[in-house]
């Protein structure tokens, strides 16, 4: 059995991370329990905030 090893997460955002919602420039970084992420500009990380947490994700600059 072979598993895939873990891709090393970035701490820091760079003008080249987008929003996954609308490509803007992303802001924060939404990290998920089950393990994935999710990058947001402010906009967006405003609307869905309540709710990742609510899901129990770790948002960070």
């Amino acid at each position: 059995m072979t598993t895939a090893a873990a891709r090393p997460i970035r701490t820091t955002l760079t003008r080249h991370d987008r929003c996954d919602r609308c490509n803007a420039a992303a802001q924060v970084r939404a990290l998920l329990p089950a393990g994935g992420e999710l990058l947001f500009c402010g906009h967006h990380a405003r609307a869905h905030a309540a709710r990742l947490r609510e899901m129990g994700a770790d948002l960070s600059p």
